[in-house]
């Protein structure tokens, strides 16, 4: 039987729910090519069943920051998803502030073993700094998830050189979500 993965590309093209900006870029922008990506090679694998919360670069989900949250999330739920992957770039007000953390609700947890495992391949194929797992238990979508959830901040759009990897090298962030998922699930 197929393992269900739900990517959720975070933020929304606009406001509600739109995510940050920096060094000419777009949260959202990156998010949703990112998943798009990640989605395609995990269909190309046969091993899984995958939804994301854009299917398209103008899909805008909800009409406040709570229902597009909720949104994602009873998408998720009513697919009956194994594993929740929302996508983010962060933000600092530090310039020089680098590379690619997981936001977890409870750590030890599967999540959390998800997320050690796209972190490790997220470093060797970016090259980005591994900053690790946080608990994050006030989040939405990582609280009110059905299924183990990983909130992956893939780099820093604050940061010029993670900002222009995420933009123009997107496939080695697919690929290295990819290989994690694929570890973590045995099949690597």
């Amino acid at each position: 039987m197929a393992i269900k993965i739900y990517i959720d590309q975070g933020h929304n093209p606009a406001s509600p729910n739109a995510g940050a900006e920096g060094n000419g870029y777009v949260e959202q922008d990156l998010t949703y090519e990112i998943g798009i990506r990640l989605a395609d090679l995990l269909r190309s694998n046969g091993n899984f069943e995958v939804r994301v919360s854009r299917p398209t670069p103008e899909t805008s989900l909800g009409t406040t920051n709570a229902s597009s949250l909720r949104i994602r999330v009873d998408e998720a739920n009513t697919f009956g998803a194994d594993y929740f992957v929302s996508l983010h770039a962060n933000a600092s007000s530090n310039p020089n502030v680098s590379g690619s953390e997981v936001l977890v609700f409870d750590e030890p947890s599967a999540a959390s073993e998800l997320g050690r495992d796209i972190l490790f391949w997220l470093n060797r194929i970016t090259g980005l700094r591994n900053r690790g797992i946080v608990e994050r238990p006030g989040l939405y979508v990582l609280r009110k998830t059905r299924m183990p959830a990983v909130l992956v901040e893939m780099g820093f759009i604050s940061n010029s050189g993670d900002a222009s990897l995420m933009n123009n090298s997107p496939e080695l962030f697919a690929e290295g979500i990819y290989n994690g998922i694929l570890q973590y699930t045995g099949l690597l």
